[in-house]
């Protein structure tokens, strides 16, 4: 390898290249250091890509195009209009498709043969590991700090390299953490940001260019540590500033003082801070305030096929996942009341709901035991198999 250090190459080589796989690699096979096993070792290989968004649009076609055999990604968001500036493997034709559909058919136009994994959910720490399970490696393109947390935790137990990058305005980031062989993204940031303090793309503006940039190097990463070419960023973090067009490379080493990673925890929990305590109310006593004057607005933050089966008549409702995603990217929370009871099935996700509002100045109190336990006392105020009302309409 021509590399300042060894790094091992992380996949086998598969089978001989077909006489098309072979065409499609010719100029890269042409490539000093580069050879016939190093493509086959791409077309073996198994990359999961975090977040369909302006990194993932960018790098995903990169990926194909190298021959890489198999891609997952795993994205829960649709396109969007505004997404498009930067976004640009995604198109106008394919806006409210989910992200992980759109680019698996921008990729698989580009190669059929590309095998496309789309995991059209969000990453949390009840799905991730048993997603890491099935890859070689893992691209972190997320927007949020959870979820960078999440992933480079999920990457370590796993045993697998995470090629983690970051951009806003004019700025980006890309660096590799592979446990085996160095630090990882808590030696670098080992505490998030406090809420509030890093804006995300929507309030602090991203320049197009920059996704495409910082996109194609988390790809080039990707090709280094597959094929074992190359010196990979491990122990280093690359800074790219697109306005003076320069760069600049820190090295960073583990610290000595960090914590063990020996489980996936809260990372929503985490990166808000201490969360406020919330009082809980009886079902008795909110029925008897749902029968008065002033009846409290309600909040259901369970699933689609939960509440259809029964709700609240008159509630709003918001699933917990998307009442976190939309916290975690600082959104504004305009649906939601200045005063809402939440409640879900059983109580632990409307306390959760409660205290994660209550952090955003919202007065708040959970419904305990869930709806079982109003269902119990005051059955006339349930509905059931009526469509979604409120804060998702």
């Amino acid at each position: 390898m021509n590399s300042e250090r060894d790094f091992p190459a992380l996949v086998a080589p598969g089978p001989p290249l077909s006489e098309e796989q072979a065409a499609r690699a010719a100029r890269q096979l042409t490539l000093p250091g580069f050879d016939d096993t190093a493509q086959r070792r791409l077309a073996a290989a198994r990359v999961l890509v975090i977040g369909a968004g302006g990194l993932g649009s960018a790098s995903v076609p990169y990926l194909v195009g190298a021959g890489v055999g198999t891609i997952g990604i795993v994205d829960d968001d649709v396109v969007e209009l505004s997404n498009l500036h930067r976004q640009v493997t995604h198109t106008t034709e394919n806006i409210g498709l989910a992200k992980t559909a759109s680019l698996a058919q921008a990729a698989k136009s580009l190669d059929p043969n590309v095998e496309i994994i789309e995991h059209n959910l969000r990453l949390d720490s009840s799905n991730a590991l048993e997603i890491f399970a099935d890859y070689d490696l893992v691209i972190d393109g997320s927007d949020n700090f959870p979820t960078r947390y999440l992933t480079n935790d999920a990457a370590q137990l796993s045993g697998i390299p995470l090629i983690w990058g970051s951009i806003l305005q004019h700025h980006g980031q890309v660096s590799v953490a592979w446990h085996e062989h160095g630090p990882g993204y808590r030696d670098l940031f080992p505490v998030p940001p406090a809420p509030g303090t890093v804006p995300d793309c929507a309030a602090g503006g991203v320049l197009p260019g920059l996704c495409g940039t910082v996109g194609s190097l988390l790809a080039t990463e990707a090709l280094k540590l597959i094929a074992g070419i190359g010196t990979p960023l491990v122990g280093k973090v690359l800074i790219y500033d697109a306005l003076a067009a320069s760069t600049r490379t820190l090295e960073f080493s583990r610290d000595p003082e960090g914590a063990e990673v020996t489980e996936l925890i809260d990372y929503v929990l985490f990166c808000s801070g201490s969360l406020p305590e919330v009082q809980g109310i009886d079902a008795k006593a909110l029925a008897e305030e749902l029968s008065g004057d002033e009846a409290p607005a309600l909040l259901d933050v369970r699933n689609d096929d939960e509440r259809a089966q029964q709700h609240i008549a008159g509630s709003l409702h918001l699933p917990l996942p998307q009442l976190e995603a939309a916290i975690e990217s600082g959104a504004e929370l305009e649906q939601i009341p200045a005063q809402v009871t939440v409640y879900c099935a059983r109580g632990p996700r409307s306390q959760r709901a409660a205290a994660l509002l209550a952090g955003r100045g919202i007065k708040t109190n959970y419904l305990e035991g869930g709806l079982p336990a109003l269902a119990e006392v005051a059955p006339q105020l349930l509905a059931e198999h009526a469509h979604t009302e409120g804060a998702r309409s």
